[in-house]
């Protein structure tokens, strides 16, 4: 195990079936993907592979090294293909992701909010960030 990275390279297993192509990593147990074509199925394996090292990263689990490609076993219909994540940008777009609150406010305040076309997203993120002090 070693501390995490900017790039990770790592050999994935392309499982090539009639209705598409399955991929798995085998340094990485849980990370799995599809696709229906060699580029949707590269696509895929890269944003599953970066968000399943995002995710351990986040967790503080120590990120395994690669195989070689030379030491993968793969049987009829599958190829090792290498796939390489590039974090930092990855990390920043998951900084930034929006996620959904659920609250709740007077029926009276709503009502006045919608009336006047209030961004609800809006007026409580400038809000949390004036009363948390951050820009």
């Amino acid at each position: 195990m070693s501390k995490p990275k900017d790039r990770y390279i790592y050999p994935a297993i392309f499982s090539y079936e009639p209705d598409g192509i399955s991929v798995e990593f085998p340094d990485l147990p849980g990370a799995f993907t599809c696709g229906d074509t060699d580029e949707e199925a590269l696509r895929m394996a890269r944003e599953c592979m970066a968000l399943h090292l995002y995710g351990m990263e986040s967790d503080g689990d120590g990120i395994p090294a690669a195989s070689r490609t030379i030491d993968v076993k793969v049987g009829d219909n599958q190829a090792v293909v290498l796939v390489e994540a590039w974090m930092p940008p990855f990390r920043d777009e998951m900084e930034q992701k929006a996620v959904k609150k659920t609250l709740t406010i007077p029926k009276w305040l709503d009502e006045l909010a919608v009336e006047n076309n209030v961004n609800f997203s809006r007026i409580l993120q400038d809000a949390l960030k004036s009363y948390l002090d951050v820009k």
